[in-house]
């Protein structure tokens, strides 16, 4: 009786290992299947608008359109913000779903009676946003676009900027680092082609000194004197006199100075805390070379100063939008004495999918 015990105990064991054994492949592939995540793909700046073709050609779809091809802002030929694509509701497949930002339009008024819009982090791949606008009728959607159409552009460039920085943090210039926390405590991801460099008084400028696409960075600073000091006039009028006395051109009479008819200043917000972004052109006085140029003038509340970050470019060769959003990147990348890392406010209110924190191409589990 024993022994036809021990038997039955040792038949039971084998079974379950042998059930175990051939389980065991589906359960890796399985595994497998769950824990990768693909990366975004499509190019910096591109946007694909999940949206049914009769719909896109609509009034309201060229409402959205016309927005994301607005043009980018004091440059001194005409670009478009975005790279735009669409695709139908029935066509958005596996494929499609990695691109690295999309628009779903939502219209349908069984299910909402407003129109709003919320983003989704890594939705369908790692490093993507989606951001999906639901609203009522086609009519409200239109006028919704109109109505926050520099927010909608302003979200995807901010998103843009965000990837930027990010990339900038892996590998960007050693000298401009440095020169930013010697000079203003400040810390900086600039790109890692800014290696010549001059030194003034509260002031230095970087540049990749090449004869084609010349790219350049600018740091400096002077006393907060209260809310006079983020208008229009002070913020232009102190950018022509440290240009003056630290950029001048190649023969005397010859200086860097801003084409106030052609430069816009408005408030943006950068990591929680007011600044003035300036956005325009520049030129030098005598001399036939100008460009695009981006500054933001944000308060050191430690030293009670003004600190000025702007990238310029000249090349006259060349589109200027690309080269322009780097520098830009770079100025959102500046962390403030008495500021802690963070991420570039987008302005719409994120809807958590629960893949926010994923590592590249694999999804892990504690």
């Amino acid at each position: 009786m024993k022994a036809l015990q021990s038997v039955k105990k040792y038949l039971r064991r084998a079974s379950a290992c042998s059930l175990v054994a051939l389980l065991f492949p589906l359960l890796l592939t399985a595994c497998k299947q769950e824990f990768y995540f693909p990366i975004a793909s499509g190019r910096p700046y591109e946007v694909l608008v999940v949206m049914d073709k009769q719909d896109w050609n609509a009034p309201h779809g060229r409402a959205l359109h016309k927005v994301l091809d607005t043009d980018v802002p004091g440059l001194p030929q005409s670009e478009p913000s975005f790279h735009i694509s669409q695709c139908n509701e029935g066509s958005f497949d596996n494929t499609l779903n990695l691109f690295r930002n999309i628009i779903l339009v939502k219209i349908d008024k069984t299910l909402y009676t407003k129109t709003k819009m919320k983003f989704t982090r890594n939705k369908w791949a790692m490093n993507q946003i989606v951001l999906t606008i639901q609203s009522p009728s086609k009519q409200e959607f239109a006028d919704f676009c109109q109505r926050n159409s520099q927010q909608l552009v302003d979200f995807f460039t901010r998103t843009e900027m965000n990837r930027l920085v990010g990339e900038l943090k892996d590998k960007h210039s050693d000298v401009v680092e440095k020169l930013a926390k010697e000079l203003f405590g400040c810390t900086i991801y600039a790109p890692s082609e800014l290696k010549s460099s001059k030194r003034g008084q509260d002031f230095f400028w970087t540049s990749n000194n090449t004869a084609s696409g010349m790219v350049n960075l600018c740091m400096y600073s002077y006393p907060y004197e209260g809310p006079e000091t983020f208008t229009k006039e002070y913020v232009l009028a102190k950018r022509d006199s440290v240009m003056k006395a630290n950029i001048p051109g190649s023969k005397p009479g010859m200086y860097m100075k801003t084409d106030t008819a052609y430069t816009s200043v408005r408030p943006i917000w950068v990591h929680q805390a007011y600044a003035m972004e300036a956005r325009g052109l520049w030129y030098v006085e005598n001399d036939g070379m100008g460009g695009p140029f981006v500054s933001q003038s944000r308060v050191d509340t430690i030293s009670k100063r003004v600190i000025v970050t702007e990238g310029f470019v000249y090349a006259p060769e060349k589109m200027k939008r690309g080269l322009m959003r780097r520098m830009e990147g770079s100025l959102y990348s500046v962390l403030l004495p008495q500021e802690q890392d963070a991420e570039i406010d987008t302005g719409v209110d994120e809807e958590k999918s629960g893949n926010e924190n994923l590592k590249e191409g694999i999804q892990t589990k504690e």
